[in-house]
C-alpha cells in the first residue's frame, strides 16, 4: 500500500471568534488562500461550509468526483511561485506522476500512445497513420504542446487581470502586448478524427463547456506537453495545503473538526460583510475581509435580504452552467485490468453522449486513506446537459449504464468481476449530489470575458469580500484555481498592511 500525503492534523475547532481573514468554501483556491495568509502572520479562519471533502464515500472506498488530469508544476507559474513560498514545491513535484504511457486516444479505427518520448510519439503516430499522416500529425502536436510556453511569463504575475475597471482594461491591453501568444489564433486541428477527439479532452481540464482560443493554446497544451495524476487527485493535493495551513498556525472548521461547519447566513452592515454564522451555534465569525472559494451559486444563497445586496447578488449570477461532469467509478483488482491499458484514455463514442475521459488509478480505502496497489479505480465522466439533473434518478441510472456499456468494450469480462460500481450524483448522497456540483462548466458571456478565459469578478461589489474559486478563471482550470487564490491572498494582504500601517511586506507583528 502506498500511502497518501500526512492528513492535515486538524484542530479541535476555531480559537477565537474574529481573525484578519476568514475564508469560506472547500475548494482547493480556498486552502491555497487561507495557507499564503496563514504564511505571512495573519489570523486566517477557513470555514469547509460546501463540504466536498476529501472525495465521496461508498462502500470500503474513497472516490473521485470526477478524473483529475494537472500540467507540470512549471506550466502554472503563478502556483509554483506560491508552493514555492510555502515550502511546498517539492513536496508536489515529487507527487505529482506522469501518466503511463501518456495520453491514450480510443477510436472506432484507431488507438494511438501519445507517449512523453517524442521520438516514440513519432514513430507511434506513422504506424497508425502511416509515413505521411503520421509526420503531419507529429508536427501539429508538437506545435500544440509548446503553445503555452510564450504565455508563461505573463501567467507568473499577470497585471490587471481580470480587468476590472476602464483604467485596469488599458493597463490589461498594455501588458498583454509583450506575450502575443496571449492574443494568438487557436490551433488549426488536423483534419483528422484524432485530432478532433483530442481537441475535445478541453472540458475535461478546464470549467468552460466550449473552448476558446487562449483555452486551447495554454490550457490544454500545458496538459499534453505533462498530463500528470496527484495521489488523491484534486483533495489529496487540497490535503497538503490544508495541513500546511494548521501547521502554520491557521484554523479550521470542517466536517472532521466537530461540531457544524455549515454556514447558515452572512452578516451583513450595509454594504459591509461583517462576518459568518454556522448552523447549530449562536457565534458570528468576524473579520475585516472575507475571501469566498464556493461556489457563487452557494454563496448567494447565504445572503440574506438580497434586495439590500442586490449588488453582490447580481454580481455571482454572471455565469451560467449549461453542462457538467457525470462521473461512472468502477473498483476492481488490479490484476484484471487489460495489458497495454494506459492510466489515462479519452475515447469516442456516439454522438448523444460525446467523448469520455478514462483515468485508472489504485483504489482508496476509506480507512487511513491509503492508495491499494492490487486494487484500481476506472473513473470514467462525460460532459452532459446540466438538465439531467432534473429528469430524476432513474434518467441518470440510465446514462450511467450508457457509460458503463462503453467502459465494456474496452475492459471485457470485467464487469462481473467488479468490486464496487458508484456514480456520486447517485451514491454521495442528496446535497452534493444536486446542489453543489463537483466539476461543473460554465458558459461566459464574452463580453465580460477576457481572453475567454475569465468569468467572475475576484472584486466583489462588497469591498472586503473577494472570490478565490473556479468561477474567475474557469478556462485556465486547475490553474485557474490557484491563480485566482494567489491573487485573493495577495489582494487581502495589501489590504490589510494598508490597515496596519507598522506590518511588514510579508509578515504580521
Amino acid at each position: 500500500m502506498q500511502p497518501l500525503p500526512t492528513r492535515p492534523k486538524l484542530v479541535s475547532g476555531p480559537s477565537r471568534h474574529v481573525y484578519d481573514a476568514i475564508v469560506l468554501g472547500g475548494q482547493l483556491g480556498g486552502a491555497l488562500s487561507a495557507a499564503l495568509l496563514a504564511k505571512r502572520g495573519y489570523r486566517v479562519l477557513l470555514v469547509e461550509h460546501d463540504g466536498l471533502g476529501v472525495g465521496y464515500e461508498h462502500g470500503d472506498y474513497l472516490l473521485p468526483y470526477a478524473p483529475f488530469v494537472s500540467p507540470g508544476l512549471k506550466a502554472m507559474p503563478a502556483a509554483e511561485d506560491a508552493f514555492n513560498e510555502l515550502g511546498l514545491s517539492t513536496t508536489i513535484q515529487r507527487g505529482l506522476k506522469p501518466s503511463t504511457p501518456g495520453l491514450q486516444l480510443i477510436l472506432a479505427r484507431h488507438r494511438m500512445d501519445l507517449f512523453v518520448d517524442p521520438a516514440k510519439r513519432a514513430a507511434e503516430f506513422r504506424r497508425e497513420l502511416g509515413p505521411a499522416g503520421g509526420d503531419h500529425f507529429q508536427a501539429a502536436f508538437e506545435n500544440l504542446i509548446r503553445m503555452h510556453e510564450p504565455t508563461d511569463g505573463y501567467f507568473r504575475k499577470p497585471e490587471h487581470f481580470p480587468p476590472g475597471a476602464w483604467l485596469d482594461r488599458w493597463s490589461f491591453s498594455r501588458g498583454c502586448k509583450p506575450f502575443p501568444g496571449l492574443t494568438a489564433a487557436a490551433p488549426e486541428p488536423v483534419d483528422h478524427p484524432a485530432a478532433r477527439l483530442l481537441f475535445s479532452l478541453a472540458p475535461f481540464i478546464s470549467y468552460l463547456a466550449a473552448p476558446t482560443p487562449l483555452l486551447l493554446a495554454r490550457t490544454l497544451s500545458s496538459v499534453l506537453d505533462a498530463s500528470s495524476r496527484y495521489p488523491g487527485g484534486r483533495e489529496g493535493l487540497r490535503e497538503v495545503v490544508m495541513k500546511k495551513l494548521t501547521d502554520l498556525g491557521g484554523d479550521y472548521l470542517g466536517q472532521e473538526t466537530g461540531g457544524s461547519s455549515v454556514v447558515e447566513q452572512l452578516s451583513f452592515e450595509g454594504g459591509k460583510l461583517l462576518g459568518v454564522k454556522v448552523l447549530e451555534s449562536d457565534t458570528v465569525y468576524r473579520a475585516p475581509y472575507f475571501i469566498a472559494s464556493t461556489d457563487a451559486g452557494a454563496l448567494r444563497r447565504l445572503i440574506p435580504e438580497k434586495n439590500r445586496q442586490r449588488s453582490l447578488s447580481n454580481a455571482l449570477e454572471l455565469l451560467t452552467m449549461p453542462r457538467f461532469l457525470f462521473t461512472v467509478n468502477w473498483v476492481c483488482p488490479a490484476e484484471l485490468m487489460p495489458k497495454g491499458m494506459g492510466e489515462l484514455l479519452l475515447m469516442e463514442t456516439e454522438p448523444q453522449l460525446g467523448p469520455l475521459l478514462i483515468q485508472v488509478t489504485p483504489a482508496r480505502k476509506r480507512a487511513g486513506r491509503v492508495e491499494d496497489e492490487s486494487l484500481r479505480v476506472v473513473c470514467v465522466a462525460a460532459s452532459v446537459p446540466s438538465s439531467i439533473r432534473e429528469l430524476g434518478e432513474a434518467h441518470m441510472q440510465t446514462l450511467a449504464e450508457r457509460i458503463s456499456s462503453h467502459l465494456d468494450s474496452l475492459f471485457p469480462f470485467l464487469r462481473s468481476r467488479l468490486l464496487l460500481r458508484s456514480a456520486p450524483y447517485l451514491d454521495a448522497g442528496g446535497v452534493r449530489g444536486s446542489r453543489l456540483l463537483p466539476h461543473p462548466l460554465y458558459a461566459v458571456d464574452p463580453e465580460h470575458s477576457a481572453l475567454g478565459l475569465t468569468g467572475l469578478n475576484p472584486q466583489t461589489p462588497t469591498k472586503n469580500l473577494f472570490l478565490a474559486n473556479r468561477e474567475v478563471f474557469p478556462g485556465l482550470g486547475l490553474e485557474g484555481e490557484l491563480l485566482a487564490a494567489v491573487q485573493a491572498a495577495d489582494r487581502v494582504q495589501g489590504l490589510l498592511n494598508k490597515a496596519n500601517p507598522l506590518a511588514g511586506n510579508s509578515q504580521r507583528f
